[in-house]
């Protein structure tokens, strides 16, 4: 039988708004405490792990020298377990579960752990690159766009002027995100993704501002542009957070007498325009259902990172995905977006959602620094 790849358990923890919840803890601490949950829920014994994969998009300071191996070490795992950091800015922890499931699939891994963590708290965003992107990128990269400013929020200006999008659209889509959030949690729909991290009293996402509204919106000035659409309220909140998924073969889960619950169906990956930066999403997502065999209309929920509302309003619009299917518990606009920490989170949030209400089908697609993008495909084993 070919080799496949299942998730068995996935959890994380709620999300924590900056200078919050979490302000307190060390990101290796808050990674070390979402393995054990992950391997406590499920009872598998951590010294069969093969490999733990970690995205970490601010690799400096306290998330440096392997973030991964650290919270390994600090969740008292046997040494014997490796570890590896990775980066694929937004999508650091989407793309550990695509390296995690290659090595499953290919056999170089039988069991492997995937996630991710960002204290954008203790390691502001932008701290590894000084504040200016241009440094990293190097002189000749630098000249191909030269008179172009590579910065996201301008990305997403660019994205309404060219799909059309108002203020007033923006600014509804932020409101029904929060909407959605606060539903959610109120319905108990997250509880059985979530573990709580001792000492910080926090029980659910903590960015989620009940009773927005378009008119409480409109008073808030853009952030980017003197007469731009895009301000801090329909843009994803910096925030504090981890995920993590436990991944192995279907017939090492019935081995181990483990339920799996999805299996990781489709991958794709696609690079696009990195002046716009956030566009990514569209050509992943066509790259993944062409690869999977599927349709648009056969995917019963969509994670579509709320990086900023005009990349979800952009991507629903090329690609026709239903609204009343995309981001169903609302998304990073309203409970913020941990960078390394997002790609695993939304995934549990995906499966879990998956799983509640018997959906065959779920895509997860996000946009990410450079002009790139992931997108997987999930299939529900009943």
């Amino acid at each position: 039988m070919p080799r496949d790849a299942v998730v068995v358990e996935a959890v994380r923890t709620p999300i924590g708004k900056r200078k919050g919840a979490y302000a307190d803890v060390h990101p290796v601490d808050l990674s070390a405490h979402v393995l054990d949950a992950l391997t406590h829920r499920s009872g598998l014994d951590p010294a069969l792990v093969d490999d733990v994969v970690w995205g970490v998009v601010e690799q400096v300071g306290e998330q440096a020298f392997n973030l991964g191996r650290s919270a390994v070490l600090a969740a008292d795992w046997p040494e014997s377990v490796p570890a590896v950091t990775v980066d694929r800015q937004c999508g650091s922890s989407q793309q550990a579960v695509h390296f995690a499931a290659a090595g499953v699939i290919s056999g170089q891994y039988d069991i492997a752990v995937a996630g991710g963590v960002e204290s954008m708290t203790r390691v502001p965003m932008g701290t590894a690159s000084g504040g200016d992107l241009e440094r990293p990128m190097g002189p000749m990269a630098v000249a191909r766009y030269a008179g172009q400013r590579i910065h996201q929020g301008l990305g997403a200006e660019l994205i309404a002027e060219k799909w059309g999008l108002s203020r007033q659209q923006l600014d509804e889509y932020a409101a029904v995100s929060h909407a959605r959030a606060a539903a959610a949690i109120d319905s108990g729909a997250l509880d059985r993704q979530y573990t709580f991290v001792p000492g910080t009293g926090l029980t659910a996402d903590e960015g989620v501002r009940r009773g927005t509204s378009v008119e409480s919106l409109s008073t808030l000035k853009p952030v980017f542009k003197e007469d731009g659409v895009v301000h801090a309220g329909n843009a994803s909140q910096m925030s504090d957070g981890s995920g993590a998924l436990l991944i192995m073969t279907s017939e090492r889960a019935r081995e181990l007498g483990f339920k799996p619950l999805v299996r990781l169906h489709s991958f794709a990956l696609a690079g696009d325009d990195p002046v716009m930066v956030l566009t990514g999403p569209i050509p992943a997502t066509a790259k993944a259902l062409a690869r999977s065999g599927l349709s648009i209309g056969d995917i019963g929920a969509f994670e579509c990172n709320e990086a900023f509302a005009p990349v979800v309003l952009a991507w629903m619009a090329e690609t026709g995905a239903d609204p009343a299917l995309v981001n169903p518990l609302g998304g990073a606009i309203a409970v913020g977006h941990p960078l390394g920490g997002s790609g695993a989170i939304l995934m549990t949030r995906l499966i879990h959602h998956m799983v509640d209400n018997r959906i065959r089908y779920g895509l997860q697609t996000m946009c990410e620094g450079g002009g790139l993008a992931n997108a997987t495909i999930l299939e529900l084993i009943a």
